[in-house]
C-alpha cells in the first residue's frame, strides 16, 4: 500500500462565502496547511464530491432554469451580446471555470454562456449584460435569485462567512447550494 493509498481528506470547516478575499484565503490556508494539502469540496447528501462536480451541479441548475423559462432565454440571447460577473473582462474565461482573473470567483457568467449553448441557442444582442448587481438588467439571472434545481440537496449547517458581509443571497438559490455546500478540507494519512 502506497502513501498515496493512506490518505483521507478530513473536513475543517464550511467556509461558506469568500467575497473579494479568496486569494488571501489561499494563502493563509498554504500557510497554515501546506501548499497542495488543503482542498474544497462539496457535500452532496451523504458523499463529498469534487469541486469540478459541483460546478457541474452549479451549471446543471442554470440549464434547467432557462430551459423552463424559455422567455428569459429568449430575452437574454436577444439582449445580450454576452454575459459577465465582476467586470467585461470575465467574457474572456469563455467555457473555462478555471480561469479567474478578477479578485471575486465567477461562475455564473460561464454557467450560463455554457447553458445557452447546450440549449442550441448564442448570443445576438447588442451589448454585455451584467448579472451580478441588483441595479442592472441581468439581476434576474444571480446565482443568488435563480432557484437551485435540486433544493432538497443544499445543506442545512451553519456557514463561516469570511467576507464580512452578510448573506447577499436568497434560501434555495444556486448560491445557496454553492456556499453553504462548499467544505474546506486537509490531508490526512489514515491511521
Amino acid at each position: 500500500m502506497t502513501d498515496k493509498d493512506k490518505l483521507i481528506w478530513k473536513t475543517v470547516e464550511r467556509p461558506g462565502y469568500f467575497g473579494k478575499k479568496r486569494d488571501e484565503l489561499v494563502a493563509k490556508w498554504d500557510k497554515e496547511y501546506g501548499k497542495g494539502n488543503w482542498r474544497l469540496a462539496y457535500q452532496w447528501g451523504s458523499l463529498i464530491i469534487e469541486r469540478e462536480q459541483a460546478i457541474q451541479i452549479y451549471e446543471d441548475a442554470y440549464y434547467e432554469f432557462l430551459k423552463n423559462n424559455p422567455k428569459t432565454l429568449e430575452w437574454l440571447v436577444n439582449t445580450a451580446s454576452d454575459v459577465y460577473d465582476t467586470a467585461p473582462s470575465n467574457v474572456e474565461a469563455r467555457f473555462d471555470y478555471n480561469y479567474q482573473e478578477t479578485p471575486n470567483t465567477h461562475l455564473h457568467d460561464i454557467s450560463i454562456r455554457k447553458s445557452v449553448m447546450r440549449l442550441g441557442k448564442w448570443f445576438k444582442g447588442d451589448h454585455l449584460v451584467e448579472i451580478r448587481s441588483k441595479s442592472t438588467e441581468g439581476k434576474i439571472l444571480s446565482p443568488g435569485l435563480v432557484p437551485f434545481h435540486l433544493p432538497e440537496m443544499i445543506c442545512k449547517e451553519e456557514i463561516k462567512d469570511y467576507s464580512g458581509k452578510r448573506m447577499w443571497w436568497q434560501n434555495g438559490s444556486i448560491e445557496d447550494f454553492y456556499q453553504k455546500n462548499k467544505l474546506l478540507q486537509v490531508k490526512k494519512l489514515k491511521a
